[in-house]
């Protein structure tokens, strides 16, 4: 699909329709961006399996402080490497929807100093939306959507986390429904990806071993489950960046008219030229 075609309403099912062709069309470029931030965090969850003692132990307050530094530190591994992954995934989705080329490197040289901004937006949104759900589950979801488009903004705007917020919180108003069955939709894939390596893995525990503990699944199944986890997230992790990063661009059309400001860019970019 044409640049000058993509940037126009869609209906939900196109939205989807061009979220699929633009992932089957680059995979290796989306699988590129989200397995090479995701090494370091698939390295980190191999390396804590190294050293995790594979018997019995008692808990002492080494242990403990351990299991919390650990814990800190792939929390923070584990959201730098969300905000990489996402950031480059959409640029390269505003690059390729705007008919423009793209590039693994550029991707995330695009980024690169807007990672802890990204960070610290992730942040706001998951602690809103988890004190929301906490107080009753209905006002997590709404809030959830509302922020939905706050990466996108903050990525192809350049925006503060605060505005960021408040910026995809008009962006969305209108569309929240569309938005809650993207979500829906690309959860229960994920789901549905994730239970095809999990539970033949979790079968061949349950034959070949007597240990029903998950901190004590052999070695074999805790390399498998994580390498699983990792494989999974680079094959399918980008589809719901990608599909939201849509719905940036689309809810733009809908509300600014983005594509009358887009085409009137590249006349004024060809007429200087």
């Amino acid at each position: 699909m044409p640049a000058t075609e993509a940037l126009r309403p869609m209906t939900l099912g196109e939205l989807l329709d061009r979220t699929f062709f633009l992932y089957r069309r680059h995979l290796g470029l989306f699988v590129g961006i989200a397995a090479l931030p995701n090494l370091a965090l698939l390295a980190f969850q191999l390396l804590n399996i190294a050293i995790r003692p594979q018997t019995g132990f008692r808990f002492s307050a080494a242990v403990i402080l351990t299991a919390l530094v650990a814990l800190l530190v792939y929390s923070v591994v584990y959201l730098v490497v969300l905000a990489l992954t996402q950031g480059a995934t959409i640029i390269a989705v505003s690059r390729l929807h705007l008919g423009e080329s793209v590039t693994i490197s550029d991707a995330f040289g695009s980024i690169k100093s807007r990672v802890s901004t990204l960070a610290f937006t992730m942040i706001l949104v998951g602690i809103g939306v988890a004190f929301a759900t906490i107080l009753l589950i209905i006002p997590g979801i709404i809030l959830a959507l509302m922020w939905s488009l706050a990466i996108p903004v903050a990525v192809l705007e350049r925006n503060s986390p605060r505005a960021s917020l408040s910026r995809s919180s008009a962006l969305t108003k209108g569309s929240r429904s569309r938005i809650f069955v993207v979500y829906v939709l690309f959860i229960v894939l994920v789901y549905i990806l994730y239970s095809l390596w999990e539970v033949p893995i979790l079968a061949a525990i349950g034959l070949f071993s007597e240990l029903r503990s998950v901190a004590l699944f052999p070695v074999w199944a805790q390399i498998a489950l994580a390498v699983g986890q990792f494989l999974t997230q680079c094959m399918v992790g980008p589809m719901l960046t990608i599909a939201l990063s849509l719905m940036y661009y689309d809810q733009r059309v809908r509300k600014e008219a983005f594509d009358l400001q887009h085409m009137m860019a590249q006349l004024d970019g060809a007429a200087q030229a």
